[in-house]
């Protein structure tokens, strides 16, 4: 754990993955020591605070294998003092399916679809790409309130508003290219927590081992 080079004053409002992205007033946490970052951290392996206000992460999620994005989760519920609050920014799987695949079109047209739709999967790092209810489900097994689904810069929270800054995209008529989650920190559900890990490892990450 790196050493803050800022320290805000009061409870801590974490800015997780937050690259160059430097948010003024939250303790910038990222894996790498760039401009700006005022913790170097692998938050995997855990976040060493306690009673934070708020923990924000953008485009951050779907970099993390599936069972460490539902742990950091669990962490943020931990770090949290009572009634916190997290905001999670992730690409929307359902936008990606209905913008990237259709099944009519020629053979070059399919295959043109099926190159983009893996690189919306694969690419930039990404290691699993979230819907609605698989993020819902997550963080009411974290302990979390059912989330409040937001758009981009916008909720009804101050510490949260107008923080997004990451490229955007267009959105369909009832489809938003990111969903944004924010809920507040109740009560743990440990068996439900663990419950999900092992349904993620039975379904999904025993299949990855080769």
């Amino acid at each position: 754990m790196g050493l803050f080079s800022r320290s805000p004053k009061g409870p801590a409002k974490l800015h997780i993955g937050s690259g160059d992205k430097r948010l003024e007033g939250w303790v910038n946490i990222d894996l790498k020591p760039l401009p700006g970052v005022d913790v170097v951290a692998d938050v995997t392996r855990g976040l060493q605070f306690s009673d934070a206000e708020a923990v924000f992460a953008e485009h951050f999620l779907e970099h993390l294998r599936v069972d460490d994005a539902v742990r950091f989760l669990a962490e943020c519920h931990r770090v949290l003092a009572p009634g916190g609050a997290v905001r999670i920014s992730t690409p929307n799987l359902e936008w990606v399916w209905i913008t990237h695949y259709a099944l009519e079109g020629t053979r070059e047209e399919k295959w043109a679809r099926a190159v983009r739709l893996n690189r919306a999967f694969h690419g930039w790092g990404h290691r699993f790409v979230w819907n609605q209810d698989s993020l819902a489900l997550a963080l009411h097994a974290c302990g979390f309130t059912e989330p409040r689904w937001c758009r981009y810069g916008e909720s009804e929270l101050a510490v949260f508003q107008g923080l997004e800054r990451h490229e955007t995209y267009h959105d369909t008529h009832a489809c938003p290219h990111v969903i944004i989650a924010e809920a507040r920190k109740v009560e743990a559900r440990p068996q439900e927590l663990a419950s999900l890990l092992e349904y993620l490892n039975e379904e999904f990450l025993r299949h990855l081992a080769g």
